[in-house]
């Protein structure tokens, strides 16, 4: 490493000052901390002490900055400095906000705060200012996977903004799903009547934009490369393949309706005269080319008598069909009502539904559709029993509550089946076995990639693509690839429209990111990247199979080959390892270590222990900031280092702060499980899976269980997780102190 210069800067403001001894905080960084410059100022994010801080880096030959301000979460922008190794001190949320300003508090407070200014100074010795990643892409072109109202749509948006896009369709003509219906749900007011989808006018500006260039008839042969560089190979109809290089991606392949036949009870696959929504609109659109009358499929007479079963095959329990509501189709069965009733009141309407759910145009919709005549029952059909060209419908009326179902016989019969998204193949879920023991034909992949981990992006349990459903919208576990619409969540035509638009939004700042050499969300714009000690690498394969992105491969002699842009920077790799050979240049096991090794452990008399906690910096860091923004107190005895996520946690960190007298470890990270809200996905779980293993260490170290709590936290435990720490801290009272302290 080249020569270094650190300086540590104390700051007084927003009440530091009054609080803390600032002189003695500065004598800590340069006696324990060994920096050789160390200075206080009044308000160091001002414009002076911001200028003094430069003027040191200018012409002191400052590389390595400590500041003991606020949380690293605060002045971001005043407290940058790209071309330095930065550390920050939190003393004002994490000491002086979350203290009592008492006579007996101002001691454990003081060394709460050198305590911190030791980390900090430990820290930054440990890190490298970040030079970028230097194999970056340069494509600007956006790739759009599917030709449906998602896929047009994000192409004309992203071709708006400037970026060339290349659109991939499947089929022959453009419009997907939507270009099967005969009128839309409407969007506007006074949604009273279907209107016009709308796709003739998104498939004319797609043909007249000369920044799209359109490829039907086609599919996804291979997608190799990384964000900034992908190298797609489009395979054409007539067996042609074009490589196209591409910057980002966005999948936008839709849905299919759940398949009726699965529905023997509900008619399906039974008769002519039961169809599903798809249907009708077949039966629909073949109306208005002719004399405007729906007609009875079996014998071409008119419907006279309509029945829609609501929730067909969808919101099960019993896991035999969908167990989610796919959120469009009573809208879409008030509309499909509204075609019988607007060609002919005297059609006999009836919606059967258990709750009626209408996003979009509160009731307005549902109202009109009761004005013109349409039934709206409340009930649970049981089943449906075809008799010719009639249906019987059995139901349980949940009005009445009648214990005998009710009946009635209809021409028609429309299934709202779900929403099933064509999101390829999942890797991730065992091959589906029918009743005859068979296994069910495997969907073809959507964009072949060449990833180790599958051909394409990893799915949620019930088939959509897998992405942090509240943070991260649209980014999947596959870093430049973004999904859209149906295939990522049920969804109606507006809301896919306003989907596509945010999906091409965030892969056009992937691209930009890629060029830069920067992360992507959650860390935008940190250039750090992974660096890997070869010679010190066991091959164990742990760091390319716990990637939760799949940006690690194997080059021939099996040693792991980073692809840089395709990193979040999570350091779940680093986690990982067993040998520690896997670091990044401003967060590495030595940085993180060398913070826990500098705190100063009281002996077992003075009644003063010290926990540590690692929190991740997506939620518990942010809440615990929060909790001291609030001034909701907690115990001067914990000594907290914010981590990336809970899958960057290297054992080694929990058994050296044991080994150094610590009383107690706190791991503080995000939800793991089916309902994640881990911003890095698989980071906690996989945390969670190691850190199960930890009572071998603890027994081996002759220590009780209770020393170590790994603790689920989100960003709203405000209140929570004071409380939290305060209990484990008298816990750990009653527990005893630590039998290392002094070793």
């Amino acid at each position: 490493m080249a020569d270094i210069k650190v300086a540590a800067y104390i700051c007084k403001g927003c009440g530091l000052g009054e609080r803390l001894d600032t002189d003695a905080l500065v004598k800590i960084a340069q006696k324990d901390g060994k920096v050789p410059l160390a200075k206080s100022h009044e308000f160091l994010c001002n414009a002076d002490g911001v200028a003094m801080i430069r003027n040191d880096i200018a012409n002191e030959g400052v590389t390595h900055v400590m500041i003991g301000a606020c949380s690293r979460r605060a002045k971001t922008e005043a407290f940058f400095f790209p071309e330095n190794a930065v550390a920050r001190a939190n003393l004002r949320e994490g000491v002086i906000w979350i203290r009592p300003d008492t006579d007996e508090a101002r001691e454990t407070t003081q060394e709460m705060a050198e305590d911190y200014i030791r980390m900090g100074c430990a820290e930054v010795k440990a890190m490298t200012a970040p030079g970028g990643n230097p194999n970056t892409g340069t494509s600007k072109t956006l790739l759009v996977v599917g030709g449906g109202v998602t896929g047009m749509t994000t192409a004309i948006e992203a071709s708006k903004t400037g970026y060339p896009v290349v659109l991939v369709e499947k089929t022959g003509a453009l419009g997907g799903w939507a270009a099967k219906l005969y009128k839309r749900v409407p969007v506007h007011e006074p949604y009273k009547s279907p209107a016009d989808t709308g796709v003739a006018d998104l498939v004319s500006q797609v043909l007249a934009d000369s920044n799209i260039k359109l490829y039907l008839n086609a599919t996804i042969a291979k997608t190799d490369g990384a964000p900034g560089r992908f190298v797609v190979e489009v395979a054409t109809e007539s067996g042609a393949t074009h490589t196209e290089d591409i910057g980002a991606i966005v999948q936008a392949s839709g849905f299919t309706l759940y398949d009726m036949n699965k529905l023997p009870e509900l008619g399906g696959g039974k008769s002519a005269n039961v169809v599903d929504q798809a249907g009708l609109e077949a039966l629909a659109i073949a109306a208005a080319a002719g004399d405007g009358v729906i007609r009875r499929p079996s014998d071409g007479a008119p419907v006279k008598s309509v029945v829609f079963v609501q929730c067909a095959g969808q919101r099960d329990t019993s896991g035999q069909h969908l167990s989610y509501c796919s959120g469009f189709c009573c809208n879409a069965s008030i509309k499909q009502a509204m075609y019988f009733k607007d060609a002919n009141p005297s059609v006999d309407t009836t919606i059967i539904y258990t709750d009626l759910r209408t996003p979009g145009n509160g009731e307005d919709f549902y109202r009109s559709a009761q004005e013109k005549g349409v039934i709206f029952t409340k009930g649970k059909v049981a089943e449906v029993v075809p008799n010719g060209n009639t249906s019987t419908v059995k139901f349980h009326d949940l009005i009445l509550d009648d214990k005998d179902a009710a009946e009635v016989d209809v021409d028609l019969v429309v299934l709202a089946t779900g929403q099933v998204a064509n999101s390829g193949i999942n890797i991730e879920l065992p091959p589906v076995v029918t009743e005859a023991d068979t296994v069910e034909i495997k969907p073809i992949s959507i964009l072949n990639l060449t990833y180790r981990q599958g051909k394409d992006v990893p799915q949620l349990k019930q088939g959509f693509t897998d992405s942090h459903f509240i943070c991260f919208p649209y980014e999947t576990r596959r870093t430049g690839i973004y999904t859209a619409g149906p295939v990522r969540r049920p969804m109606d035509i507006a809301q896919a429209r306003e989907d596509a638009t945010g999906a091409a939004l965030k892969a056009i700042q992937a691209l930009e990111n890629a060029e830069l050499g920067r992360a992507a969300h959650p860390r935008s714009g940190d250039l750090s990247f992974p660096k890997v000690r070869l010679e010190g690498c066991t091959q164990c394969k742990r760091c390319t199979v716990e990637c939760p992105f799949g940006a690690i491969d194997e080059d021939e002699k099996r040693f792991p080959v980073f692809n840089e842009s395709r990193c979040r920077r999570c350091g779940t790799c680093m986690g990982a390892c067993p040998v520690r050979v896997i670091s990044f240049e401003n967060y590495s096991v030595n940085s993180v270590g060398a913070q826990i090794k500098a705190v100063d452990i009281p002996d077992e008399f003075s009644e003063k222990p010290r926990i540590l906690i690692l929190a991740c910096e997506n939620d518990a860091y942010p809440a615990l900031d929060m909790a001291g923004m609030s001034r909701n107190e907690y115990s001067a005895f914990v000594r907290i280092i914010p981590i990336r996520c809970l899958g960057s946690v290297n054992t080694i960190w929990i058994t050296d702060a044991l080994n150094a007298g610590y009383d107690g470890v706190m791991l503080m990270g995000c939800k793991s499980g089916d309902e994640y809200q881990c911003h890095f996905v698989k980071g906690s779980e996989l945390g969670r899976v190691r850190m199960s293993k930890i009572d071998d260490t603890l027994k081996t170290l002759n220590l009780e269980s209770e020393r170590v709590r790994d603790l689920e936290v989100a960003i709203t435990d405000i209140e929570r997780v004071p409380e939290m720490i305060n209990k484990y801290a008298a816990e750990l009272v009653a527990v005893g102190p630590s039998p290392f302290k002094g070793f």
